[in-house]
């Protein structure tokens, strides 16, 4: 039987009240950095410290494939997920632009795509490939459960033992897989109780028509898995493979207090999954955009959580975690270097 990590709520009121002094203390209006303010009191907590110090990030994109894309619920054929895990470990895709412009060590998981990935050597800093196959793919989950329950607790085993062999202190998710959309709208209408409608969109640009053929087949699924309530079954019912490997990185980051970067829809809903079993991962997690898939933005709300960046971006890949990165810098750098009014000798508010 899997043992996932229990995950401890960050109530250190003392660290807390510091870094507020801190932070209230700098040469500026109260309040004038906005909304960075509160993300340099949320690492300075989650890493423990009044100094914090981001090192070694890691982006991790989890990648497969889902059986329901049979059922025509993305507008790419299932080819595309393998085709662009070759396009990321060759340097040519959005997030491996990103991770190599931000230092951002990539590491690519092939969790179950349906056509296996050949290993190769990589040079240094180069997108790294590591094989977690379980499967080619889920099952078509309008059949049947996407995955048994071993299957799923296989995929949260291999989550879990990928994060606890990296380095750094920040983890940044991104995810590959035709028809992940569909498996996160299923997730996100079961573990928070809504129609299916409000939590299906475009995916990968579906037109309005085919919109509605899927939000009608997810339906449908939703129908055949009714008893698949509780978060693990649901997952294993509904979910993909890469969705539940990152449902246990997630779990074993929040465990060793990494700052967890969340990027958009589908890695949204497998927080959804980690916070419905250890509610206290959300204190560990900064959500990095709003995207432009329907229903993410009710997402972020279930979830009671303020997205960095709105860019109306859709792409997935872990492309809008590795663009709010600086953020993170930034917000570390001035917690860290900015002058208070003491030190710099600045006259503070009558």
């Amino acid at each position: 039987m899997l043992n996932l990590p229990v995950i401890a709520p960050l109530n250190d009121a003392a660290l807390t009240e510091r870094l507020q002094f801190l932070i209230d203390h700098k040469t500026k209006p109260l309040g004038a950095l906005g909304r960075l303010e509160a993300l340099m009191l949320r690492l300075g907590l989650i890493l423990g410290s009044e100094a914090p110090a981001l090192h070694a990030p890691q982006m991790l994109v989890c990648a497969a494939d889902h059986g329901l894309a049979a059922r025509g619920v993305s507008a790419y054929p299932s080819d595309v997920t393998w085709q662009m895990v070759e396009n990321f470990l060759a340097g040519g895709a959005a997030v491996s632009v990103l991770a190599r412009q931000h230092g951002l060590a990539l590491t690519v998981a092939d969790c179950g795509v349906a056509r296996a990935i050949p290993a190769r050597d990589t040079a240094p800093g180069a997108p790294r490939l590591v094989s977690r196959r379980i499967a080619a793919g889920t099952q078509d989950a309008s059949v049947g459960p996407a995955m048994t329950r071993e299957q799923c607790a296989q995929a949260l085993a291999n989550g879990m033992a990928m994060v606890r062999d990296m380095p750094g202190n920040v983890l940044l998710l991104g995810e590959m897989g035709i028809g992940n959309t569909s498996a996160a709208s299923l997730l996100m209408a079961r573990l928070c109780d809504l129609p299916i409608g409000d939590c299906t969109g475009a995916g990968t640009g579906l037109a309005p028509s085919a919109i509605s053929r899927k939000t009608q087949i997810l339906a449908q699924v939703l129908e055949k898995h009714s008893k698949a309530e509780a978060p693990l079954p649901a997952l294993a019912a509904l979910g993909g493979l890469e969705i539940a490997t990152m449902v246990g990185s997630i779990l074993q980051a929040a465990r060793e207090n990494r700052v967890i970067v969340v990027d958009g829809f589908i890695t949204s809903s497998a927080v959804l999954v980690a916070a419905k079993l250890q509610p206290a991962v959300l204190e560990r997690c900064i959500f990095a955009h709003c995207s432009g898939e329907r229903g993410h933005a009710l997402l972020l709300e279930h979830l009671q959580a303020a997205p960095l960046l709105n860019l109306g971006l859709r792409l997935g890949e872990g492309s809008g975690a590795a663009l709010a990165w600086p953020l993170l810098q930034s917000a570390c750098a001035i917690l860290n270097e900015m002058a208070s009014f003491d030190s710099a000798g600045v006259a503070q508010k009558n």
